[in-house]
């Protein structure tokens, strides 16, 4: 049966005291509606639909950055849950399938927990997710009879008979398509809220002989994000799962709470993560890799058995190769450097290709920017590059090349050459001890 998601992300979200659409608020280098969105790919989705409201032209290219085939339906009033299913309603008119509704600032429901659902809707009209809450509060309640869900009642509409249940909402539900449209088109105002609740599509299809059941799942997969602190509890949550899922792959982290994944971290077994590493999106170090202490990498690509750090950074497009090491106090940005290749000490290397066992000398600067364009260097393999030479791109050095410490290259250096581009130094007899006694001088005569 196919599968269409419906991912809400209307609101505002006033509590975030933020001019962003709550959903775009990130944990671990991604929005929240991304999280949302991978959470749903785990169904292999036919179609997903962002219904989006506040700020949705943001919302649209954030979706459309991690799925370029969505679709954004537009809920310009925010009149309830129901209401903002309801504006998917035209996108999957010609859909034959379930729909899953899913929101953009609920970030963690887990495949496994999917799947269950999933699984459910094969004896069920209506799959809804609920979780046992440790601290009920105001979550609607899920009213169960006679083993099948009989309605789902909003704490402010509850009974204190109905607040006393602990089996709680989540809002995740699945039916066919056509089903819960229709269901939906029944759904009235009259409550506390004056909004059409998604819930009441229960009650309704319950009415109409439909059978729904409950999928529990833990409560911190139901995590609804409203606030900067439940953003930042969130995103301590995932950094805590996403540790232990390294330790348990194989990954040695010698100060686990130190180091901050980012969502699509991928890190291979037997590498070594030290102290305060954080990585951005788009990161992959293979097995075998080091990242040493206080390091930050985002948008790279680290080979088996590099060393990287420490106090290094890796800018999108680094890719280094196997066995390279990057030292303290080094800057990569999309620069590719080949196996075995050593860029040790306070250099920067940009828009650059470095060859096989070459060496950078501290100091090194890739000159890549005229103030316009971009431009590059190209090293070649087993160069020696001299400390505190500066590479005025384009430029390259060829083959077993070598520059003296201290050149400005500003021309190509064939293979095999030594380039040399410096003042010659002058030694003045003792003009140092007298300009000091002239400054010294000076500075006792102002005072």
């Amino acid at each position: 049966m196919a599968t269409a998601l419906i991912i809400l992300g209307a609101g505002m979200g006033t509590r975030m005291n933020s001019d962003m659409p709550k959903v775009l608020h990130e944990i671990a280098g991604a929005p929240m509606l991304v999280h949302a969105m991978k959470s749903g790919a785990a169904l292999d989705p036919a179609r997903t639909v962002i219904v989006a409201g506040h700020g949705a032209d943001l919302v649209e290219k954030a979706a459309r950055s991690y799925d370029p085939d969505v679709t954004v339906a537009i809920q310009s009033e925010q009149l309830g849950t129901a209401h903002a299913v309801k504006q998917a309603r035209e996108a999957l008119s010609d859909f034959d399938g379930d729909a899953l509704v899913l929101y953009g600032d609920t970030p963690f429901i887990s495949p496994e927990t999917l799947a269950a659902m999933t699984a459910a809707r094969l004896t069920h009209d209506i799959v809804v997710l609920g979780f046992k809450a440790a601290d009920p509060g105001r979550y609607g309640r899920l009213i169960m009879k006679h083993d099948q869900l009989d309605r789902i009642v909003e704490f402010k509409d509850a009974t204190d008979e109905e607040r006393a249940v602990t089996l709680c909402n989540s809002g995740v539900i699945a039916a066919d398509s056509d089903t819960l449209f229709d269901l939906i088109a029944a759904v009235g105002h009259d409550n506390a809220a004056g909004e059409y609740y998604l819930t009441d599509i229960i009650g309704i299809a319950r009415d109409r002989g439909l059978s729904a059941t409950v999928v529990s799942c833990d409560e911190s997969e139901t995590l609804g994000i409203n606030s900067r602190v439940e953003l930042s509890r969130a995103e301590a949550l995932f950094q805590t799962q996403a540790r232990a899922a390294a330790l348990e792959n194989g990954v040695t982290l010698t100060a686990p709470q130190t180091v901050f994944f980012a969502h699509d971290t991928v890190v291979g077994r037997d590498a070594v993560i030290e102290p305060h590493v954080v990585f951005g999106p788009g990161v992959t170090v293979e097995s075998g890799a080091t990242i040493r202490a206080f390091s930050h990498l985002e948008g790279c690509h680290v080979s088996r058995g590099a060393v990287v750090g420490p106090y290094a950074r890796l800018r999108p497009g680094a890719e280094l190769a196997e066995s390279v090491k990057i030292g303290n106090f080094v800057e990569i940005k999309n620069a590719r450097i080949a196996e075995g290749a050593k860029v040790n000490h306070l250099s920067y290397i940009g828009d650059a290709t470095v060859g096989a066992r070459s060496n950078i000398g501290a100091g090194t600067i890739t000159c890549n920017y005229d103030g316009v364009f971009k431009h590059k260097t190209t090293i070649g393999a087993d160069v020696f590059i001299g400390s505190n030479t500066m590479l005025v791109a384009p430029v390259t050095v060829g083959d077993a090349a070598m520059t003296g410490s201290g050149t400005v290259v500003t021309k190509d250096v064939p293979a095999g050459d030594l380039a040399v581009a410096r003042a010659k130094q002058q030694n003045k007899p003792g003009f140092a001890v007298r300009l000091f006694e002239k400054l010294k001088a000076r500075k006792a005569k102002g005072s």
